[in-house]
């Protein structure tokens, strides 16, 4: 069954032969593939699924088109400017007798290690588990899909069906609605692939509609599952798939969309733009939802753009859901609506691939300004190609580019703030081994499967295990081998006891020469001018791209001003501020999480939910008349009026002075006029004794001219004005309400 199951053949996620392998593994292929179904043997290799080059222009185009230098011509430009050459001396120190070496052992748990409750997050299971579903199939044939598609995996080098694809394709093909998880490298794409594009080979081909929407939290994903299924397409010409992600040009999407394919991958905030804003797009005609990385999406960022995409799909469809880790939230569940959904576990959600080794760093206090260090020790030594590193920010991961290449190391870095092609470009590179090391943050965390990769370094802790099991998942794929090295500091303990309860008695630890450190703490120090200097010059350039670009703007505006006012006005689901509250909101939750407080986490919904309310509210009130969309807003600004005024009054109560500024002020200026009438009708007589402040000469003259002329303004009025006819005088003096801020 699924758990003595081996994989004796490559899944989708597992694709190029090539001619330098060795005879070993040429024979461990042979007899595994003796249980498979025969086939005939050709020198031919098999295709490989990805391809990142083709999506995007290349990176010296764009680079040549923005007028800007890329990051490794400045370090290269950086490293001709050094006097003496620095990564030299630390390879001939490397390769040393006298050096210490690194050493890995066996995991202790420490004092205080055992004292940290980890089932906080443990929730009970949803779904049953599914009784007469077979999770084994000797191949593709007895899964009762087309000769097209066998000869597509045939082509790919696929021979044996994974379990999750003997159990799911079957049950897809059915229209059945699948909550699906499978340990990573299972062949999870082509498990919902297979099945989609058989049931889209009995479409209706006269009515062209958008038939299947797959979505993906990264854009980096969708790219993959796209040319996944353009592949396993390839012998089915009439079957066309569209990508819909950001990054890329909208205009060509646009036109995409309008040809109504037959399948859209997509990321979902450039879905909903599209299907605001672009014409004659919509998903009436929808039989197939797809959520790859289901968690991440029904997490907190996501979860209101995926309500909404669900609204607008119809209700009779077929919903699957894949991941990993499969967060099984019953609520979240059943506002996607799925129909009586059934569960397929081909393995724990928590468990560990077979020849994955699974280490762990201690980093010590005294050590934390040290983690760069650690990490240049063991890429120079122990894992020196291959290497995945995950970094927790944007900055961090842009910074050790630069100290890697600086040193002489062939990396490249993937994080949010790259451009698209930029990020393709990267994971191209390190996929044709290129280059060494892939830098990245958790972007690069989830469904992206590269070929080769041999080890995994969390250079920054992940927040959860959640987070760790996807990490490490890009290693020891298919049944191959590989390693996983967690750096751990004393704040991190409470992941690094669910760590140990996950490997059990396989984890490691290694210990990293304190010689070694010590030598690459000092050259590090030596690079500070070096790294500040390449990232002053990028921020130069990035101030005179966004100035040229601001005076393109401002020339576009001029030169094409009737055509560009002419254009209906974009409207967004959610605004850039808005989802920065709600990113907040997702750590807030996520600290919650880790202290055992639900409570923070469903305020921080509603209010997500509240701002959705309020934002449709405002686009409905743009469509009514002037006049009554102004009667509104006044009437909104009064009760925001009226709510400030009640708050200052129920803080001024708590207060000793009781009034505010306006109103001391009205309330002088009318007693000083009483007074100043009454003394004028004789009514009062001032005292002699009491004697005015001595005041200046220049403002005594000044007052007094101010008085006279007040004075004659004052009695001409009186003499002008015309008694009442209930005889009395209409009041001079304006209302209060003059010298209150508006």
């Amino acid at each position: 069954m699924a758990t003595n199951f081996l994989f004796e053949q490559p899944s989708d996620e597992e694709v190029e032969y090539s001619d330098n392998d060795n005879e070993d593994e040429e024979e461990v292929d042979e007899e595994d593939n003796e249980d498979a179904v025969p086939k005939p043997r050709t020198n031919k290799k098999a295709q490989s699924p990805w391809d990142f080059s083709a999506y995007s222009e290349s990176v010296a185009d764009e680079h040549s088109r923005r007028s800007t230098t890329s990051i490794d011509f400045k370090i290269s430009k950086a490293r001709q400017q050094l006097s003496t050459p620095i990564a030299k001396p630390i390879e001939e120190d490397s390769d040393s007798d006298d050096s210490e070496p690194h050493r890995q052992e066996e995991y202790r748990p420490e004092d205080g290690d055992d004292d940290v409750d980890t089932n906080v997050a443990e929730k009970k299971p949803f779904f049953a588990s599914s009784s007469g579903v077979s999770f084994h199939a000797n191949s593709f044939l007895e899964l009762h899909i087309s000769r097209p598609l066998l000869r597509a995996c045939e082509a790919l080098g696929y021979s044996k069906p994974t379990p999750i694809q003997a159990a799911c394709i079957p049950l897809a093909l059915t229209g059945r609605d699948i909550c699906g998880s499978a340990i990573t490298g299972s062949g999870k794409t082509a498990a919902f692939a297979l099945p989609t594009l058989e049931r889209l080979l009995y479409r209706p081909k006269n009515r062209p509609a958008i038939r299947v929407l797959i979505l993906t939290p990264t854009r980096e994903l969708a790219v993959q599952v796209h040319s996944m299924i353009g592949k396993l397409a390839q012998f089915i010409p009439d079957i066309r798939c569209c990508l819909v992600v950001g990054g890329l040009s909208t205009k060509v999407q646009e036109a995409a969309l309008r040809s109504m394919p037959d399948i859209v991958v997509a990321t979902p905030g450039r879905l909903i733009d599209h299907l605001r804003n672009s014409m004659s797009v919509d998903l009436d005609d929808l039989a197939v939802l797809i959520l790859d990385e289901a968690d991440r999406l029904l997490e907190l960022g996501f979860s209101a753009e995926i309500r909404e995409l669900v609204r607008l799909c119809p209700k009779r469809r077929q919903t699957m859901l894949f991941s990993a880790t499969m967060t099984e939230e019953v609520d979240q569940l059943i506002k996607l609506s799925l129909n009586k959904p059934l569960r397929l576990s081909a393995d724990p959600s928590a468990k560990r691939p077979a020849r994955l080794t699974e280490e762990v760093v201690r980093i010590r206090r005294m050590r934390e300004g040290n983690h760069e260090a650690v990490l240049l020790a063991l890429c120079t030594k122990t894992f020196t190609s291959k290497v995945i590193v995950f970094s927790g920010t944007k900055q961090a991961a842009h910074r050790l580019k630069i100290i890697f290449g600086l040193l002489g190391f062939k990396a490249a870095e993937l994080h949010g703030n790259l451009t698209q092609a930029q990020r393709l470009d990267a994971l191209e590179l390190f996929r044709r081994q290129e280059v060494d090391f892939l830098i990245a943050t958790d972007v690069a965390a989830r469904g992206l499967d590269i070929i080769g990769v041999q080890t995994v370094i969390n250079f920054a802790c992940p927040r959860d295990l959640t987070s760790y099991v996807h990490r490490v998942g890009r290693t020891a794929r298919a049944g191959r081998e590989g390693y996983a090295v967690t750096f751990v500091t004393d704040n991190d303990r409470s992941l690094l006891k669910a760590i140990v309860k996950r490997a059990g008695s396989r984890l490691k630890s290694r210990i990293v020469a304190e010689q070694s450190i010590t030598k690459w703490a000092q050259v590090i120090e030596q690079l500070e001018d070096q790294v500040a200097a390449i990232m002053q010059e990028e921020r130069e350039e990035m101030a005179l791209r966004k100035a040229e670009m601001e005076a393109n703007k401002a020339e576009n505006m001029i030169a094409h001003r009737d055509e560009i006012y002419s254009r209906p006005k974009r409207t967004w689901f959610v605004t850039e501020k808005e989802k920065k509250l709600v990113q907040k909101a997702a750590k807030e939750s996520a600290a919650a999480k880790e202290n055992g407080s639900e409570c923070k986490v469903m305020s921080a919904e509603q209010a997500e939910d509240l701002k959705m309310k309020e934002k449709r509210k405002r686009e409905r009130e743009k469509n009514m008349p002037r006049k009554k969309r102004r009667r509104l807003e006044a009437a909104r600004e009064q009760l925001e009026d009226e709510d400030d005024l009640d708050e200052g009054k129920e803080k001024t109560k708590k207060e000793k002075s009781g009034i505010s500024l306006v109103d001391v002020a009205y309330r002088r200026a009318k007693a000083v006029k009483a007074v100043n009438k009454a003394v004028d009708a004789g009514k009062i007589v001032r005292k002699a004794g009491k004697k005015p402040k001595p005041k200046s000469r220049v403002s005594e003259s000044r007052t007094d001219e101010m008085q006279d002329l007040f004075q004659n303004d004052m009695n001409e009025k009186k003499h002008r004005k015309p008694l009442h006819a209930g005889g009395k005088k209409k009041s001079s003096f304006k209302s209060k309400s003059r010298y209150k801020r508006r």
